[in-house]
């Protein structure tokens, strides 16, 4: 699976009729089940990094587990997954650990039939809840309605990947705020550098640095307060942050013909030098690591948060995140050796994952890794010291109004819709949910 494909799971929403269905296939609990005699994961076809990890794991540091409960490993294609879910939901034959449905409202609804196993419970009854980090706590709880419904077997945070040699030459310093990150963009235009770096053909990159505008201004709930129907999209504070990313694109700062750029070209641009900043997700960073795409070298990379806004309500330490294609539990197959079993993942997962795969997870890392580079070090102890995580733009949009929003981004920047207009539209497929 692609990492953009990664960070942007979370998008997606059961639909209707998927979730009626659910409902009625799962509406009764069913009888007890016996207990498991193998550590059955369902995973999706697309990802190998966390059954591959959980692969050595059960002939390393998790081997007592594996001899008591085998791990089993069953793939499907992810576009069959949430069916194969609700099938398996309706049989009580979910497995012992599962790839948790493309949208949070699907994992809820399992949740809520007593299909999903209460994690915070078990982690804490197991003692290895504080394996967890909290700002994977805080995004997962913040998906899914304030529960621990699933494990951040992958975790990113989202900020703005910088060319620091770019940076020295034209005497710029990280931008604080966004007067200042304005300003740089100015300073680096002038001299003939393009300052921004953004796919304007998968639109979420442009979309990010809307919420990332939001959030700052309004707070860590600003988007929430939109999902509740306490605020609008076309209120005038949440069109300032359009009006104010349309102007980074009327200014020329994301270059030329920015719609027609892809993701794979924006990531060539920044690591050719061709651009001084790029936003993006942490999952970057095994790109920045590759010597063969990072041509200006991994040691003239940095990474910032999104900056201040003047007398805004957010904070710089309020980072952008998320948990990818989140693995949950089965209830009726939570025994002692699943147990075991999960215990083992809380205290090892996070430092193989990091060290035989470069991935960052939500797991506390318990044994010395050494980094592939001094900004993937940056983004670990960023992550260990983030406190609160906000979501992204489209977190909590229904799937019409992610795909007007993604759709429509570059039209914003490019001029060709204004920006109370591009609110609007997106706000419109909202209310038409």
């Amino acid at each position: 699976m692609s990492r953009p494909r990664r960070a942007r799971l979370s998008l997606l929403t059961a639909g209707t009729a998927s979730l009626a269905l659910l409902a009625t296939a799962c509406g009764g609990s069913g009888g007890a089940s016996a207990a498991p005699k193998e550590f059955s994961y369902l995973s999706v076809t697309e990802n190998t990094t966390v059954r591959t990890a959980l692969t050595t794991l059960s002939t390393g540091a998790c081997k007592s587990a594996n001899d008591a409960l085998p791990l089993k490993v069953e793939t499907v294609p992810q576009a069959s997954l949430d069916q194969k879910l609700q099938l398996l939901g309706g049989q009580n034959a979910l497995p012992v650990q599962f790839a948790a449905g493309n949208a949070p409202a699907l994992t809820q609804q399992l949740a809520k039939s007593g299909k999903v196993a209460d994690l915070e419970a078990k982690l804490k009854e197991l003692g290895v809840y504080d394996q967890l980090e909290p700002a994977a706590v805080s995004t997962i709880k913040a998906l899914y309605g304030g529960k621990l419904e699933v494990l951040p077997y992958e975790y990113n945070i989202e900020g703005i990947f910088y060319n620091k040699k770019l940076f020295q030459e034209n005497g710029l310093k990280v931008p604080g705020t966004w007067d200042e990150l304005v300003s740089a963009a100015a300073k680096l235009q002038a001299k003939g550098v393009q300052p921004f770096s953004a796919s304007g053909q998968q639109g979420w990159p442009l979309t990010r640095l809307i919420s990332g505008y939001i959030y700052r201004s309004l707070g860590p709930d600003a988007l929430q307060k939109v999902a509740d129907g306490k605020a609008k999209l076309t209120d005038p504070q949440y069109v300032k942050a359009a009006e104010e990313v349309a102007a980074l694109g009327k200014k020329g700062y994301f270059g030329k013909g920015v719609g027609s750029i892809d993701y794979d070209t924006a990531m060539n641009q920044f690591l050719t030098g061709k651009a001084a900043m790029f936003y993006m997700g942490s999952w970057a960073l095994a790109n920045i690591a590759d010597a063969k795409q990072n041509k200006v070298g991994a040691e003239n990379v940095g990474f910032m948060s999104f900056p201040a806004v003047a007398g805004g309500k957010g904070s710089i330490d309020q980072y952008p995140s998320n948990v990818g294609l989140g693995i949950t539990l089965g209830a009726k197959s939570f025994d002692q050796k699943t147990g075991d079993w999960v215990t083992c993942i809380a205290k090892n997962y996070g430092s193989t994952a990091l060290k035989d795969h470069g991935s960052i997870s939500g797991f506390k890392v318990n044994t010395e890794v050494k980094d592939a580079n001094a900004v993937t070090t940056q983004v670990r102890d960023t992550i260990s010291t983030s406190k609160q995580n906000v979501l992204w733009f489209e977190a909590l949009f229904s799937t019409k109004a992610t795909t007007v929003s993604q759709t429509n981004a570059a039209s914003l920047v490019n001029g060709s819709m204004s920006p109370e207009q591009f609110m609007r539209t997106v706000q419109d497929a909202l209310a038409a949910q």
